[in-house]
């Protein structure tokens, strides 16, 4: 899977930004949510992505936070939630807005998608309500700088398998200021 992209934006529409990379141009799907944070043609853009694999068509979704594509990912496991409505929804605001919304069971704050109807909105709160704090996990996760040792370990962990909850537990407890010592603590962690 293709994970990330990151280049030179060479078009951005309303719906679409093309990323030019080494001389491809990957056309991304994106919200109204990630175009705002895309900038102007020529300037460089990293996007998370998501590959959607049909048999008809191989489409790449982009996304400006890893936050908003796990959610992206929670949408479309929903009935009737494809990735077209998926993006439609990501485009009503952040990530953290439209997760309180879930957990509050808003459905006016989702009606006001467009193309969301009211039993769209209640089954989206429904079957999402029980996955948010696998999303909060991952919200805190990417919240953190960049440089944090802490969000690099842990992104080594996810690299080598292991599941967010699972390497919350592993972490607890450790003691270091380096990724590599953070990762060397959780493997022997997880050994016992």
């Amino acid at each position: 899977m293709i994970a990330l992209v990151s280049g030179e934006v060479a078009v951005r529409r309303g719906d679409h930004v093309v990323v030019s990379c080494g001389g491809v141009g990957y056309r991304l799907g994106v919200s109204a949510e990630t175009l705002s944070h895309v900038p102007r043609i020529g300037e460089p853009v990293t996007l998370f992505t998501y590959l959607i694999v049909r048999e008809d068509a191989l489409t790449l979704m982009g996304f400006a936070t890893e936050e908003e594509r796990d959610l992206f990912l929670l949408l479309i496991g929903v009935q009737g939630v494809g990735p077209k409505m998926a993006l439609a929804v990501l485009s009503g605001g952040p990530p953290r807005e439209l997760l309180a919304a879930v957990a509050a069971s808003d459905t006016a704050r989702l009606v006001a998608v467009p193309g969301i109807g009211k039993r769209t909105a209640e089954r989206i709160i429904v079957e999402l309500k029980t996955k948010i704090p696998d999303v909060q996990d991952a919200v805190t996760a990417t919240s953190l700088t960049p440089d944090d040792p802490r969000a690099l370990a842990r992104d080594g962990l996810v690299g080598l398998g292991f599941a967010p909850t699972e390497i919350d537990k592993l972490l607890e407890g450790a003691a270091g200021d380096t990724p590599e010592a953070l990762i060397t603590h959780a493997l022997k962690v997880s050994r016992r």
